[in-house]
């Protein structure tokens, strides 16, 4: 089956897009068809007043792809706007989907609270649109997602749906395959995002991160470290579940039983977070100065991408009846 899932180049990568999407893409290169792409258009919809930085974060994300082992040559990645047929499809898939689908979508809804935007534009409103369209244009049947994506994949379902029954039958149905973690919690215990100040970056030193574990939230209840806590509605236990669940039910029944005080998980938490992301800093460290091969790499994806995008869009223009 093939996959294809996307990233926005907006900045640095934190610990949340590793457990909540990369590592799944991992383990995922040997058991599908796998199109991963550096979502650029996408990052518009709400970065459009200054690109300037664009070009610098799709190549930083791409060295940070290949550093945490997304293999370029068995995975087919590419940058999404150096394949113009995803602009083509959108189009399409746009005159097709009703505006009250895209107004009563959550994620954008909660999008817009959580980076205080003050309205929609019509590249936001119509982002699921575009998603829809980057998935089928490769006849995608899986997508891997976090839980706050998972309506924009049943939204896409829906715009493929109406495609198919009003044309002919082009596209599957796509699927959401969501992660084992499929959402990390920030410092504040709210979704982990950069415009929200509460993410734990993969580029910063143990030292950086320190602190920001120290922030982490806990069970408000459990005052001393002697008092029984609930780990359930602790953050530290779930970043522990996610990072190192090998020995996170030993640390579950310390706290229920007041032998595990918060600081201290704290502490280990921060040892286990600095061990977890040492491979990663390494083989960063070693893709320094190698952008120009990345960026082969980069170009040699959109091209099989490409190949595939214009024989899709050979049999949308058939169903639609548009000239060749």
């Amino acid at each position: 089956m093939r996959l294809l899932s996307g990233m926005r180049p907006t900045g640095r990568l934190h610990i949340g897009h590793l457990v909540g999407a990369l590592n799944n893409w991992l383990s995922m290169q040997s058991e599908y068809d796998c199109f991963f792409m550096a979502a650029d258009w996408h990052a518009l919809t709400t970065s459009y007043t200054d690109t300037s930085k664009l070009p610098e974060d799709i190549m930083e994300m791409a060295l940070d792809w290949r550093a945490l082992g997304i293999d370029f040559t068995r995975s087919t990645v590419f940058v999404q706007s150096d394949v113009k047929e995803h602009a083509e499809l959108y189009l399409l898939f746009g005159m097709i989907t009703p505006m009250p689908w895209l107004e009563r979508d959550p994620t954008l809804k909660n999008m817009i609270e959580d980076m205080h935007l003050r309205g929609a534009n019509y590249g936001l409103m119509g982002y699921p649109v575009l998603q829809a369209a980057d998935i089928a244009l490769y006849k995608a049947g899986a997508v891997p997602v976090g839980i706050d994506q998972a309506p924009h994949i049943e939204l896409a379902r829906e715009i493929v749906r109406a495609f198919n029954h009003r044309f002919s039958i082009v596209f599957p149905e796509p699927k959401a395959l969501l992660a084992p973690t499929p959402r990390l919690p920030g410092t504040d215990g709210r979704k982990m995002s950069k415009s929200l100040d509460n993410a734990i970056f993969l580029d910063e030193t143990p030292e950086d991160m320190k602190p920001k574990v120290t922030q982490l939230i806990t069970d408000p209840g459990k005052i001393h470290a002697t008092d029984p806590g609930d780990p359930d509605i602790c953050s530290v236990q779930y970043y522990h579940k996610a990072l190192r669940p090998e020995d996170a039910p030993q640390a579950d029944t310390d706290c229920r039983a007041g032998r595990l005080g918060c600081v201290k998980h704290k502490g280990y938490l921060a040892e286990i977070l600095s061990s977890y992301l040492s491979p990663f800093r390494e083989a960063r460290a070693a893709l320094r100065g190698r952008e120009g091969e990345t960026r082969e790499l980069l170009k040699a994806g959109a091209e099989a991408a490409g190949r595939v995008a214009a024989e899709t869009m050979e049999e949308v223009r058939k169903a639609v009846n548009l000239p060749f």
